[in-house]
């Protein structure tokens, strides 16, 4: 009786434990692209990602673009520019002045640095990718 009842406890806890917390994070907002691009930071364009507290915003990958924010030259954040909390429109799209993102439909902003909601309404962040720097190239990816 003690085995089954042990099975049985085993059983419920690896059945009412998940593996990943997918579910919680995606956001139904966004598709999922597929991309990947690198930025040499030896190009003029990409000079100010050279030096911390600087970002830098492109539009032709993503959603509605990525904005890419160098925190100490060994840490970068990478941050979808659609706002994460209406699906996307023509006015989804964000700007960045400083470390806030901001959404012109409804004024939502976020810090680009944690991609977290600093005002506004809405229940999730902003769309992280994956980023690293190898030397002088920034890849970054999804």
């Amino acid at each position: 009786m003690k085995k089954i009842l042990s099975f049985l406890g085993v059983f419920i806890l690896i059945t009412a434990c998940s593996s990943s917390d997918d579910n919680y994070r995606n956001n139904p907002n966004l598709p999922d692209l597929n991309f990947r691009f690198q930025l040499n930071l030896n190009l003029p364009e990409y000079n100010d990602l050279q030096f911390p507290g600087n970002s830098y915003a492109t539009y032709n990958y993503g959603v509605k673009g990525i904005v890419i924010y160098n925190i100490n030259n060994s840490q970068y954040s990478a941050f979808e520019l659609s706002d994460p909390n209406h699906p996307p429109s023509e006015c989804s799209g964000m700007t960045v002045n400083g470390v806030i993102a901001t959404c012109d439909c409804d004024n939502n902003s976020y810090n680009v640095i944690t991609g977290e909601l600093s005002e506004g309404e809405g229940q999730y962040t902003m769309k992280p990718y994956r980023i690293q720097r190898s030397g002088n190239i920034i890849e970054v990816w999804n």
